[in-house]
Formats: C-alpha cells, structure tokens, sequence
C-alpha cells in the first residue's frame, strides 16, 4: 500500500495546476486550513477510480488504512481519493466502521469540502444502513468540533431527500441552531431544505414532500426570531413562495 500511495500522490503532483491551486483558495474562509494541489475535481475522481480498480481486491482493512494515510497528508485532493474509496466500499460496511469515520472527521477534516464529500456519501450511505446511529450523529451535534456539527448535519442530506430521519433532523437543527459558525449554519440549514424536499423513494408516496415540507416549515416559524438568517435561507430555499414570504418576515 505504501507504494500505491506514492503512485496517487505523484499522479495527483502531475495533475497540479498553479492557476487552479490559486483559484481553489477562493473557495475557503480564513478560519479553514485548506491545502490543496491544484487539480480539477474530475480528474481527482478519475485518478481515485483508476487507482481503486487496482486494490479493490484488498480487504477493507487494508483499503481503509490507505484512506487514513491519504487524510493524513492534508491535502484536499488526497482526502478526496480517500472518501472515493470509502464510498465505494459501501457493500463492506459493519457497525464497526463508524469508529474510523468519526476519527477522520475529528482528526483530518479542517475544511467543508473534505467534510461535505465524507459525510455526504460515507457517512450517510453508513447511517441509512444502520439507522441506530442517527443517535451518534446528535452526539456530533453537541461537540465543540465544529467538523463534527456540520458533519451531524450534512450526514443526514441525502437520508433527509429520501424522506428518513425527519425527527431527528429537527432534533439535531434544534442542537445547532444559536451556532455561530456560518459553516455549521449552512450545514443544518442545507440539511433543513433537503427535508423539506423529500420524497419516499421506496414506495413512490409523494405525500411525505408535504407532510415533511409542513414540518419544516413549522420549525423556521417556531424558531425565526433566534435562528440565523444564514440558517434560516438555506432552510427555505426551496419552500414555495407564500413560505419564504411569511419565513423571511420580521
């Protein structure tokens, strides 16, 4: 595995772009840590993929401790390679994994894109195949890493489009909402608006949107006159007009 890892991170070094590198930074407030070589998205997927098609043969066990290596470096593009292949394990996973999920976000995350590409897709694909653990992410909620409260929310984007978890999504807005980190408000009110989106995609019943649009919508209301407008604009994005009216008023 060591000498895979030198071939993705020359492959990634041959790849750099110094107009990109620059661009990139663009991208990241002050107070993230972002480190990155320069390359395009596209080809930082390619590059993983190409390199999974070689080891997906190894056990998990072996996969996974390249994926810690590759967050270790600190370089975007390197843990994006890692939450490639996490994610493409998805059929592997135990409860046990968990644990090596919430180390990456505790010890290597240190900008919303590296944390946004684990928890979207890892995480969330992990938490829909064990629902029990919706409970860890509520403890996320209440950590003082702020990785951790937008990893609790972000988590749950996807589950939350397919109409799972409403109840503790509301829990866990409830937990972040006097945040006042705009990273962690973008998160839960991104996550607020994908359930406000949702639909039953197992059993085609397109009456969760309303019943789980009401709900949140009902949360804003509750909670407008404390809660961020940062927050409070992403959670009604896609709400129809009459709500963003009535949410946005003072």
């Amino acid at each position: 595995m060591k000498a895979i890892y030198k071939q993705i991170r020359q492959a990634l070094q041959n790849a750099a772009d110094e107009n990109n590198r620059n661009t990139s930074q663009h991208f990241f407030k002050d107070s993230e840590q972002a480190k990155v070589y320069g390359v395009k998205m596209p080809e930082v997927k390619r590059i993983a993929k190409a390199f999974f098609g070689e080891i997906k043969a190894f056990p998990k066990a072996q996969i996974f401790a390249l994926c810690e290596e590759l967050w270790q470096s600190g370089y975007l593009e390197e843990a994006v390679v890692a939450c490639t292949f996490s994610e493409a394990l998805h059929r592997q996973y135990e409860p046990a994994d968990f644990v090596d999920f919430e180390r990456w976000v505790s010890n290597y995350v240190d900008n919303w894109a590296s944390c946004d590409t684990l928890c979207n897709h890892t995480v969330g694909t992990f938490v829909m195949m064990y629902p029990g653990y919706v409970n860890e992410l509520k403890r996320w909620a209440a950590s003082p890493n702020r990785w951790l409260k937008r990893a609790a929310a972000v988590t749950l984007i996807i589950p939350a489009r397919r109409g799972m978890f409403l109840t503790d999504i509301l829990e866990i807005a409830k937990t972040l909402l006097l945040n006042p980190d705009d990273l962690v408000q973008k998160g839960y009110g991104w996550m607020l608006k994908a359930a406000s989106m949702s639909e039953n995609f197992a059993k085609g019943d397109s009456t969760i949107k309303k019943e789980h649009l009401d709900a949140v919508f009902n949360f804003v209301i509750k909670h407008k006159a404390v809660m961020p407008r940062t927050a409070l604009r992403y959670a009604i994005e896609k709400m129809p007009p009459e709500m963003k009216e009535e949410a946005m008023k003072k």
